[in-house]
């Protein structure tokens, strides 16, 4: 199944119009944040430093030109001692942050039990430190605003709550070498991405493995992609390419994915040996 262009990709890629209902959305919401401040009494500025946002930024929240994180509704609620009137908005405002064809990947993203994936270009998402994120979206041609550059990497922060997430689902990153050796954004910003790897790779569901250059064999060679594994035990397989996204519902498919991220595993190095790798690159910078 094709869902067509759209999606923001990890590498901050192939964007293109935002989703009309989604817009609609957070354009509702940011209406009712404003409803509930002037019954407050409250200016855009006291309400700002309430929150620690500027009083342009809360312009941009009720405007619907910026969307709030779980945290801020719920900050953004108590101040103004709603009662709830906003946080119940928090479910659709997360799931309008995303173009419709990739919501579906991104609910299943918060009920996995299990998520392997195969990286080529760049760290995965989940894995990205802010910096990082923001050193891709810099790179963007055309350019982007600052405001939709913030806007994406809220969202792509936000799903980095599953780590949190209790049971803990199993999770597997296999990435080429090349991935570790780009200096996006500069050396400091390399060593924090490197910090941050090893520090997740401490997690005893994650497993991080690194593809190296010097490899022989690599079933990986069609490119990124991610298999994801539901309670029901029902496989999905997302990839991405430049200007496309799929995700891939077929049983025979999705088995064979996750046999082909098998493989892939075996001839990577192994989490133990990626980390001392990862651990060498950190110390060359």
């Amino acid at each position: 199944m094709t869902f067509g262009e759209g999606w923001d990709n990890d590498d901050g890629t192939a964007p293109r119009a935002a989703d009309k209902s989604g817009h609609s959305v957070v354009a509702a919401f940011g209406q009712s944040m404003k409803t509930l401040r002037v019954r407050a009494g409250m200016e855009r500025e006291e309400f700002g430093k309430r929150l620690g946002y500027s009083a342009a930024s809360i312009a941009s929240f009720e405007q619907g030109r910026r969307i709030p994180s779980p945290r801020t509704i719920d900050q953004a609620d108590e101040a103004l001692e709603a009662g709830g009137l906003l946080t119940v908005w928090k479910e659709q405002v997360e799931r309008a942050q995303y173009p419709v064809f990739f919501q579906g990947m991104a609910a299943l993203e918060k009920e996995c039990i299990e998520l392997l994936m195969y990286d080529t270009h760049v760290v995965n998402g989940l894995l990205q430190t802010e910096e990082y994120m923001r050193a891709l979206l810099a790179m963007r041609r055309p350019t982007l605003d600052q405001g939709t550059i913030d806007q994406r990497v809220t969202a792509r922060l936000a799903r980095q709550d599953i780590f949190d997430r209790r049971p803990s689902p199993l999770l597997g990153f296999v990435m080429d070498e090349a991935v570790l050796r780009h200096r996006y954004g500069g050396n400091d910003v390399l060593r924090g991405q490197l910090q941050r790897l090893l520090m997740i790779g401490q997690n005893r569901n994650v497993e991080i493995q690194v593809m190296p250059l010097d490899c022989e064999d690599n079933a990986g060679v069609n490119g990124p992609f991610t298999v994801v594994t539901r309670k029901d035990s029902r496989k999905f397989v997302y990839s991405e390419a430049h200007a496309t996204s799929a995700l891939e519902t077929d049983p025979e498919q999705t088995v064979l994915a996750a046999a082909r991220y098998g493989i892939i595993r075996s001839q990577a190095l192994t989490p133990r040996e990626s980390l001392a790798f990862i651990e060498g690159l950190l110390e060359s910078l």
